[in-house]
């Protein structure tokens, strides 16, 4: 049976091949997808997922798909999404429609499965938090009325044909005037019904902007405290990214990126799809430029700085403005103009010898935001 495009099963859907794994990946990044996928991973060195996926499958059927990943799989969701929004050794990620290489892992929430031997009641916890998130959402993603027939409609439309039996049976008027005042009596019923559920989406809308104000707040917190130590290293004389190790290779580069510029520097999904494909010869000088973003760059923004640096960054290789080759990108909901970028000399599009870097600056987040690389972008100019 489908609902929209989905699968409903009562059963778990195993990935077996690449091909399965990249169907995966296809249906968590689809926009149009409705219902939540938690996805199962199965640990190194283990046969089975540490939950009852066949359990959670019945339980969650029709609002959720199950998905069992085994070990030998994992590493492609990781090669396509990073290790943030990846699931691996025996956790399960529940990913949420609207899902894309851009989502905020705390949205699609990664949950740490002990082994059943060690701790069954912490597996049995994480089993209904799952069940509760998934009811959760299939409130919000299934409407009443249009996805899910209501039970009003239902009532009302038995009333109807209930009341024109009574009148083609030529039925007293007192039967025909108890059958309208039971359809009234449904009436009021709804309307009650429907001023209580505004009453519950009010409260429910003024807890979630609430919820929102406080992460907003935390973020803020989080941001200033790592402004708070990076100063403190720099105070010390030392620079924070002086003894870091630089990528090798361009699978390393992602994650790289996530574990050393995280709260600088971000990549925007399309730039870590680009980072698997790349090349570029030197993802060395690719790694140099990102650290000079996220320390001078990034310094001068949070300063005050229009952002006016046209500098040489290494030797041949330029900060500058794109000129005809801006482009818009989208970036958190906003539509945003990318007119900054980073290249070698040379006046070269051979790939793997010209170096493009494009980002902005999100004022909000305080973020420099990778929106391409290591390529040259194609524009209407260009």
């Amino acid at each position: 049976m489908l609902q929209g495009e989905n699968l409903v099963s009562a059963a778990p859907w195993l990935i077996t091949s690449q091909v399965d794994v990249e169907d995966l990946v296809g249906a968590l990044i689809d926009p149009g997808r409705l219902l939540p996928y938690l996805v199962c991973s199965i640990a190194d060195g283990e046969t089975v997922p540490r939950l009852d996926v066949r359990l959670l499958a019945k339980v969650t059927i029709g609002i959720a798909r199950v998905v069992v990943v085994p070990a030998s799989h994992t590493w492609w969701l990781t090669q396509q999404f990073g290790r943030p929004l990846s699931v691996y050794n025996g956790a399960v990620r529940a990913y949420m429609p609207g899902f894309s290489h851009d989502s905020s892992p705390y949205v699609h929430r990664l949950f740490f499965v002990e082994p059943t031997t060690t701790s069954a009641d912490r597996t049995k916890s994480t089993l209904t938090s799952l069940r509760w998130l998934v009811a959760n959402e299939s409130l919000h993603q299934f409407q009443l009325g249009d996805n899910v027939v209501a039970f009003s409609a239902v009532r009302e439309e038995s009333l109807d044909l209930e009341r024109e039996r009574l009148k083609q049976t030529g039925s007293a008027d007192a039967e025909q005037l108890q059958t309208a005042l039971a359809q009234v009596d449904a009436l009021k019923d709804d309307l009650r019904r429907a001023m209580e559920t505004q009453q519950w989406l009010s409260d429910e809308h003024k807890s979630i902007d609430e919820h929102a104000q406080t992460l907003e707040q935390q973020l803020r917190g989080a941001q200033y405290r790592i402004q708070q130590l990076l100063a403190q290293i720099k105070a010390r004389g030392d620079e924070p990214d002086a003894v870091v190790h630089l990528p090798e290779c361009w699978n390393e580069f992602a994650d790289w990126c996530d574990e050393v510029l995280s709260g600088r520097v971000t990549l925007s999904g399309r730039a870590r799809r680009e980072t698997k494909s790349a090349d570029f010869e030197a993802p060395q000088t690719v790694a140099r430029c990102l650290l000079w973003l996220a320390n001078e760059y990034r310094d001068s923004r949070i300063n005050g700085s229009s952002g006016d640096l046209r500098k040489s960054i290494a030797e041949g290789v330029y900060n500058d403005r794109c000129g005809a080759d801006s482009f818009e990108f989208d970036w958190g909901g906003r539509h945003m103009e990318v007119e900054w970028h980073i290249k070698n000399g040379g006046n070269t599009r051979d790939p793997r010898r010209c170096l493009r870097i494009y980002y902005l600056w999100d004022e909000e987040s305080q973020l420099v935001v990778i929106a391409s690389l290591p390529a040259h972008v194609r524009t209407g100019a260009s």
